[in-house]
């Protein structure tokens, strides 16, 4: 058989239908005469097996399911609250993820998804009454960790609206001023902010607010600034802490934004955290009834209890954050061809997947934990501060990472990982600094203050 097919008129033959050009190219690589010599000296069964390797097509390599969800955490949930996870995921692949980049990039915030998100029912996840889901504290961090892993802008939103300003009128208002307020703020047709911060006074907010407050026949007198109050130029109603001038107290208001004592501006050109509508407040002699002053807030302890409630969702979005970089790079990598193959095939870049993983994984078990802790009533300073301290510090190793293995493309905003890697920034510092949060920590475990 071979020598009746590789017979001058059979190799002619063959020669025409081949690519001239190629078989140029291909015999610079192989000896094509020694191949055909070799061809010629098989016997019947060793060519069919040879032709049979020829005619074989590669095949189709299943790669593993994209999953930053390692070691199974959150298969640990109940049936309805995975639903309730994988609800949220769904609503932000399909109705944030085609618009973030655009929005990110015109430092806007895309209205129109407050009545989309309105159908999630997700507001005021953990309260009881109200209009409000009532679940436990671990679901109110898994959604804002499947919010984060999209977008960490929208995350905050919701962090401000559901957590901090739901959250000052669940814990420290009446029940006139809760039922006035949460049910409407619960379905989104109040849009909430919450003022601490000043542009002098950040981390010393507890013993040193310059925004002051006094009581008159007329109402509050509200006077001073407040800086970085995400929602701020559009929220209906901002949550005000202020010092009483008169038993140097911190006090909590709740400000209407027609208020003619209210204004605020839009803060420009931050590089992280765009979407988040951040505002300086500026409060001119701004009278507030003693129905809006919040009845059970009477000292900075108060505030604290708000901050602590809300901290430990910091950490969700931070390792929200670090879940979508890491998942982002890992699906680059597989998809980007170097040297004829995926990138994702070389082992310097399986060796920094393997440390985001690492610390994603570590992250997403602390995180679990933490919100066990607080479901169980045992959650403290200390635990919340250090679970803010670790997982926004592993996230900017895990953007970083993420960042390295895109090369230039990483720097894009159509791959996402560059916007990961700046709004990793902001909640990096936001809820108190990685060194306030560490010396809460640190008091804990040695029994010494080492606060100025």
């Amino acid at each position: 058989m071979s020598g009746a097919f590789f017979n001058t008129e059979g190799i002619s033959a063959l020669l025409q239908q081949l690519d001239v050009k190629k078989l140029v190219e291909l015999s610079k690589k192989i000896d094509l005469i020694q191949v055909v010599k070799n061809l010629n000296s098989m016997d019947e069964s060793q060519l069919n097996m040879m032709l049979k390797m020829f005619n074989q097509k590669p095949k189709h390599r299943e790669l593993p399911e994209i999953d930053g969800d390692f070691y199974d955490v959150f298969h640990t949930l109940s049936p309805e609250q995975r639903e309730l996870q994988l609800k949220v995921r769904h609503f932000m692949e399909t109705e944030i993820k085609p618009i973030v980049n655009d929005y990110w990039l015109r430092d806007e915030f895309p209205y129109e998804i407050i009545p989309k998100l309105r159908e999630l029912n997700i507001c005021g996840l953990t309260y009881e009454g109200y209009g409000c889901p009532n679940l436990p504290f671990l679901m109110e961090g898994v959604v804002a960790m499947e919010m984060a892993r999209v977008d960490a802008s929208i995350a905050t939103f919701f962090g401000v609206q559901s957590g901090l300003s739901m959250g000052s009128i669940y814990m420290c208002g009446s029940e006139e001023q809760k039922q006035k307020w949460l049910p409407q703020m619960q379905n989104l047709e109040k849009i909430g902010a919450f003022a601490l911060t000043e542009p002098e006074v950040g981390s010393g907010a507890a013993g040193g607010l310059t925004t002051t407050c006094k009581k008159t026949d007329e109402g509050w007198i509200l006077n001073g600034q407040k800086k970085w109050i995400g929602n701020a130029t559009f929220a209906d109603l901002i949550i005000i802490w202020a010092r009483d001038v008169d038993d140097n107290q911190v006090k909590g208001f709740i400000v209407e934004k027609d208020n003619p004592g209210f204004s605020v501006e839009k803060i420009k050109g931050k590089m992280a955290l765009r979407i988040v509508q951040n505002g300086l407040i500026t409060l001119t002699n701004c009278i507030v009834t003693e129905d809006n002053r919040l009845q059970n807030a009477n000292s900075f302890k108060d505030t604290g209890n708000v901050l602590r409630m809300t901290r430990a969702g910091v950490a969700w979005m931070a390792t929200g954050c670090a879940r979508g970089a890491y998942e982002s790079a890992l699906d680059y990598t597989r998809k980007r061809k170097q040297f004829g193959k995926p990138i994702a095939s070389f082992q310097m870049i399986q060796g920094h997947l393997v440390e985001m993983l690492s610390n994603l994984t570590a992250m997403q078990t602390m995180v679990f934990r933490l919100s066990q802790m607080q479901d169980e009533g045992i959650l403290k300073d200390e635990h919340a501060s250090l679970a803010k301290v670790f997982c926004t510090m592993r996230t900017r190793d895990i953007v970083s990472r993420a960042r390295e293995v895109m090369g230039g493309n990483g720097i894009l905003l159509e791959h996402d990982v560059a916007r990961f890697v700046a709004d990793s920034e902001a909640i990096y510092s936001y809820e108190g600094t990685k060194e306030i949060n560490s010396l809460i920590v640190g008091r804990s475990i040695t029994g010494f203050s080492a606060f100025v």
